[in-house]
């Protein structure tokens, strides 16, 4: 939600072409997770470790919204852009708790789909 609502703001304010992709993108790569493990195809699919790639579109996704955002903020034409940045900081902050959830989360040491091993 945070980033079609940034979506908006840069799309309503006709900020830089640059600020709106990027929430687009995040918005559209947020959903297609989203679908993923809500229709389960995440078990079906197993030919990739998917919260690791949700991972890695997170830590890549937090780049691009810092360098972004900032310049956002910085710039401010109008409002839009700067509500939009803003928004786009708080999106950040999401970005990193969800790396941060899904590394405690996923262990790549135990076996997946079966309990610990008897002593």
């Amino acid at each position: 939600l945070v980033a079609t609502a940034a979506l908006l703001c840069f799309v309503a304010a006709k900020a830089h072409a640059a600020y709106a992709a990027l929430a687009g993108m995040e918005t559209a790569i947020t959903l297609l997770f989203l679908l993923l493990y809500l229709l389960r195809l995440d078990a079906r699919m197993r030919c990739l470790l998917w919260p690791l790639a949700d991972i890695l579109n997170s830590v890549i996704a937090s780049l691009f919204l810092l360098v972004v955002c900032l310049f956002a903020i910085i710039t401010r034409t109008n409002k839009g852009t700067l509500a939009g940045g803003v928004l786009g900081l708080i999106l950040l902050a999401l970005c990193i708790t969800d790396v941060v959830l899904l590394c405690k989360k996923i262990s790549l040491d135990k076996a997946r789909g079966r309990s610990a091993p008897a002593k």
